[in-house]
């Protein structure tokens, strides 16, 4: 299942970019982007601080809480 909201939070940056100020791979962050594979806690936590998910009102954790990845909330956040 891809997480359409992380390509959101990414914006106009590449995942090459993206990748770069999470400190992670690319294919990692292009693999958590795409839903081929699950973040790890220290991967997650990585992203939301690269990609500053704090300005969304979101943190790590939300990789982690499928009911509020589903919720109109989160779409009407992003």
């Amino acid at each position: 299942m891809q997480l359409e909201w992380l390509a959101r939070i990414r914006g106009e940056l590449t995942q090459d970019e993206a990748a770069k100020k999470a400190g992670i791979s690319r294919s990692a962050y292009a693999n958590i982007e795409s839903g081929n594979r699950a973040p790890s806690v220290d991967a997650a936590k990585k992203i939301a601080a690269g990609l500053e998910f704090s300005k969304f009102e979101l943190d790590w954790t939300i990789f982690f809480d499928l009911e509020r990845f589903e919720s109109k909330l989160l779409r009407e956040v992003i």
